[in-house]
């Protein structure tokens, strides 16, 4: 579904990706693992294309990105950021519905995508014409995910969408997100630098450092055979925590 492919990137004169090769295979969700600064949300900006590799290559289904076929590919793609990114003057009806009208899509098929994802994600009735300010930030998030989800895209790009919300939140989010990514089967590739969140979700994790990827594989082999130690000491920091969410 994505492949980069010897992929560099440079933000403000320093290196912040090595030379780096990921496959993203199709209908499995990839986590993203790593501290902070460590290249995770420009890896995820590099593969929906909002920003452009200075070597190397990003190919969607089997596509290289570039200038004139990025536009088309996002529509295929879904985003959702930490916090949401919400518009703050438009409704959670009409951010979730925005592409879709600027696309010129038909109002009565709108209206009906709109139920299908409101009862989809939880998401109550009277809470579509609310603006973001008048929402909880779980309701944000999931207005975030609904516009994510509108074109039914094939592929689902999540930076650190849970980050901002309180534990409780937090956790009825991912019981939901889980549900509906199995319910789906999309591909999903989910940054975090949490660990039992990624025990949560993932079927593969990629853990980077220093715009490096350190480790690839199943969780199970970064806490039983782990590549060096910085991956021992990652996994033993959060140790305690992903121990008790796995057991959920």
């Amino acid at each position: 579904m994505l492949e980069l492919v010897d992929v560099h990137k440079h933000l403000g004169g320093k290196l912040v990706l090595h030379p780096l090769d990921l496959e993203v295979p199709a209908g499995k969700t990839l986590v993203v693992l790593g501290p902070s600064g460590c290249g995770k949300s420009t890896m995820i900006r590099l593969m929906n294309g909002l920003l452009r590799p200075d070597s190397g290559a990003v190919y969607f289904d089997g596509e290289m990105l570039l200038v004139n076929n990025v536009a088309p590919a996002r529509r295929r793609m879904g985003y959702v950021i930490q916090g949401g990114g919400l518009f703050p003057h438009l409704t959670a009806r009409q951010n979730m519905t925005l592409v879709a009208r600027h696309l010129g899509h038909d109002a009565s098929a709108m209206a009906k995508r709109v139920e299908e994802l409101r009862e989809l994600t939880s998401f109550p009735v009277d809470g579509l014409d609310r603006y973001p300010r008048e929402l909880s930030g779980g309701q944000r998030q999931r207005v975030s995910l609904m516009r994510a989800l509108f074109l039914d895209p094939e592929l689902l790009l999540l930076d650190e969408p849970l980050g901002a919300l309180d534990p409780m939140i937090r956790s009825e989010l991912q019981d939901d997100l889980r549900r509906i990514f199995r319910e789906l089967g999309k591909t999903v590739v989910l940054v975090t630098h949490d660990l039992s969140e990624a025990a949560f979700f993932a079927d593969d994790v990629v853990l980077m450092r220093d715009g490096v990827v350190v480790q690839r594989g199943p969780l199970v082999d970064l806490l039983q055979d782990p590549a060096d130690a910085f991956v021992t000491r990652f996994v033993n920091a959060q140790r305690t925590d992903w121990m008790r969410d796995a057991q959920r």
